[in-house]
């Protein structure tokens, strides 16, 4: 152990002069971190590579952005949009349209409004039944794209400028018509997992003025490419956790197939099993209320006056439950009840 302080580096031996004076001082004497020290702690070291994780406090502020839990469902909602849009987008503009996902990412939506290249148009519509709001982003070059399409612009391999302008009101009514269609392709999408309307709310050119959600707050990104040969662009999908909230159950479950998640091999298994089941059934006359002090004095003999008539209908009942109503009667000299009502099925489509 004599040895140990021989071994010390230069640098190790300040720290430890530096440490034994603070000691000394009773304390009092603080140890000023340099500069690279801070830039270490807050995560801004350069000697750092780009392509590792920062660390630091910056980790800590960037985690939010990657710990969001993965919708697996989502994926195959945004696969079945892709496939529609190129159907109903060859439609809608006569012209063979490719469309393909780039890709699904959780995003601040503060972070997302900063990095919107503009000029674009963003769309804001409603989920009806999830009572939230969407965006939807569409570039530049997308719009230009389709006001060229729709108005029977020639094709060709030059490079379309965008302006700084206004957009007229003829590009945004042409868009309009564009974001419907994505829209009712949307509905169509989520259909099979849950039955959802969304519905054009307004069009914006300024992002302040497309804020649906607080900066803070996270929000899926889908982003998806556009090519009509020559021509083409980008929509950008964008939309809240919290608006997805409703069918967040719905969406973590793992695909299946078609079925979204149902295992129709197990539905039928379970179905005939069902009705192959036994249940005892007991057929009730009346029931009345009597007191006890009566019951107690009840001998063999004694009659109990029921408030039904030889043709009144009796219940079949399940437990507490009662299934039908029918008559009595007898079959082969055995006791039956032919049912004549079931009541069951009006307490189904009463809602209780």
């Amino acid at each position: 152990m004599a040895d140990a302080p021989e071994e010390m580096s230069e640098e190790e031996k300040q720290a430890a002069a530096d440490w034994g004076a603070a000691a000394e001082g009773g304390g009092e004497t603080t140890r000023v971190l340099s500069q690279n020290e801070i830039d270490s702690l807050l995560g801004f070291d350069d000697a750092v590579g780009g392509d590792q994780e920062n660390s630091g406090i910056m980790a800590l502020i960037n985690s939010a952005l990657v710990n969001y839990e993965r919708l697996p469902m989502l994926e195959v909602v945004f696969d079945r949009l892709v496939r529609m849009m190129s159907t109903s987008l060859r439609n809608f503009t006569s012209d063979n349209v490719e469309v393909s996902l780039d890709q699904i990412t959780s995003v601040r939506f503060g972070d997302y409004l900063n990095s919107i290249p503009l000029p674009a148009m963003l769309c804001v519509f409603k989920a009806e039944e999830w009572d939230n709001s969407g965006l939807m982003t569409i570039d530049s070059a997308m719009i230009y794209s389709i006001v060229d399409v729709l108005l029977g612009g020639r094709r060709g391999t030059a490079q379309m400028r965008i302006e700084g302008r206004p957009y007229t009101t003829i590009e945004r009514n042409l868009v309009e018509r564009l974001v419907r269609v994505v829209l009712a392709d949307m509905s169509g999408a989520f259909d099979p997992l849950s039955p959802v309307t969304f519905r054009f709310d307004r069009l914006e050119t300024n992002p302040r003025f497309a804020t649906i959600a607080r900066p803070a707050n996270a929000a899926v990104l889908a982003k998806l490419r556009i090519d009509m040969e020559d021509r083409g662009g980008r929509i950008e999908v964008l939309i809240p956790y919290a608006t997805l909230e409703p069918i967040r159950e719905l969406l973590l479950q793992m695909f299946m197939g078609e079925k979204f998640g149902r295992d129709s091999i197990w539905e039928t298994h379970l179905g005939n099993e069902l009705l192959m089941t036994d249940m005892k059934m007991r057929a009730v006359l009346d029931e009345v209320t009597i007191p006890l002090k009566d019951i107690m004095n009840w001998k063999p003999g004694s009659r109990l006056m029921l408030n039904v008539k030889a043709d009144d209908m009796v219940s079949l009942r399940a437990g507490d439950v009662t299934l039908f109503q029918g008559r009595m009667g007898s079959l082969n000299g055995h006791m039956a009840v032919r049912v004549e009502k079931a009541t069951l099925r009006e307490r189904d489509e009463d809602g209780l």
